[in-house]
C-alpha cells in the first residue's frame, strides 16, 4: 500500500513534538465548476521541535502516536522568514551573552 503524503503550512507550533499543519485541497466544484478550496488540519509528530510557523512541511501517515496524531514530519521544504529572523537574533543574542 502506498504511504499517503501531504504538504502543508503549519499553523501552530505551541505543542510539545507536535506541530498542526493545514493543507489546502483545490478542486472544481462539481456542478458549476468554480474552484473551490477546503482545509484540513493535521497534527503531526515533530521529535526535535523545529517546525515553526510558517513553515512549508511534507507530512507522511504513520501509526498512531496519540488520539489525535497520525501524520508525522518527513521534511520542512521551506522555513518561514519570520522564523528564520528569530532564530539569527537567537543566535545573536547568545553571542552577546557569552
Amino acid at each position: 500500500m502506498a504511504v499517503k503524503e501531504r504538504v502543508g503550512t503549519v499553523v501552530s507550533d505551541k505543542m510539545e513534538k507536535t506541530v498542526v499543519v493545514a493543507v489546502e485541497t483545490r478542486f472544481p466544484h462539481p456542478i458549476y465548476q468554480k474552484t473551490v478550496s477546503r482545509t484540513t488540519r493535521y497534527k503531526a509528530h515533530d521529535e526535535d521541535n523545529t517546525c515553526r510557523v510558517g513553515d512549508r512541511v511534507r507530512i507522511t501517515e504513520t501509526r498512531p502516536m496519540s488520539r489525535q496524531k497520525r501524520w508525522a514530519i518527513a521534511e520542512v521544504l521551506s522555513h518561514s522568514p519570520k522564523a528564520a529572523a528569530e532564530e539569527a537574533n537567537k543566535a545573536e543574542a547568545q553571542e552577546v551573552n557569552q
